[in-house]
C-alpha cells in the first residue's frame, strides 16, 4: 500500500500575498510628499505666484440697471448718460454682474456704488468692485467673453472730433 499523500501538481489559484510597497509606489509616496514640501516652503517664505497687474491703461465707472423688459441698460457714472443696452439672454454679463452683485449683499452693502472696468497696458481686462474688493479677470473666460465688456470701454461717448467757434 502507498502511504505518501497525494499532491495536485496544478497552479493555486490564489493571488500571490504582497505584504510590502512595490518600488513604483514608493516612488510617487517620496515625489508627492516632495511637492507638498515644496509648495509649503514657498507659501511659508511669501512667495506668490501670481502674476502682477500690469499697469492701468485706461479706466471706467459704470452702474448696470436691469430694466422692466429684462434688458440691462449701461450707464456712465460720471454723466449718468446711457453707454449701452444688452437684450436677450447675455449669460456671462448676467453671471459676471450677479457674482459681484452677491457679494454686495452678502456684505449689506447697497447697489449705488459702480464697478469699475479697468484696461492694462497688457491688455487685459478686469471688472472691480471697490465696494467689496472683488474682481474679475474677464480675459480668463476667453476673448468672446471679454469682448462683451471691452466693447463698453468708448460705448456712448461721442467719437466726432470737436468743431471750435470761429
Amino acid at each position: 500500500m502507498n502511504t505518501l499523500p497525494k499532491h495536485d501538481w496544478r497552479p493555486s489559484r490564489q493571488a500571490p500575498q504582497n505584504h510590502g510597497l512595490n518600488l513604483p509606489m514608493a516612488w510617487i509616496g517620496v515625489v508627492l510628499l516632495a511637492v507638498l514640501v515644496a509648495v509649503g516652503l514657498a507659501r511659508w517664505s511669501g512667495l506668490d505666484p501670481r502674476t502682477p497687474d500690469a499697469p492701468v491703461q485706461w479706466q471706467r465707472d459704470l452702474h448696470f440697471r436691469d430694466l422692466p423688459g429684462g434688458d440691462i441698460a449701461v450707464l456712465d457714472s460720471q454723466s449718468g448718460q446711457p453707454v449701452a443696452r444688452f437684450t436677450g439672454e447675455q449669460g456671462f454679463l448676467r453671471s459676471t454682474l450677479r457674482a459681484l452683485a452677491r457679494e454686495r449683499h452678502r456684505e449689506k452693502m447697497g447697489g449705488d456704488a459702480p464697478f469699475v472696468l479697468v484696461g492694462r497696458t497688457d491688455g487685459r481686462l478686469t471688472l472691480q468692485d471697490p465696494s467689496t474688493g472683488q474682481r474679475i479677470d474677464l480675459e480668463s473666460f476667453g476673448p468672446s467673453n471679454a469682448a462683451v465688456f471691452a466693447g463698453l470701454r468708448l460705448a456712448g461717448q461721442d467719437t466726432a472730433p470737436l468743431k471750435t467757434a470761429r
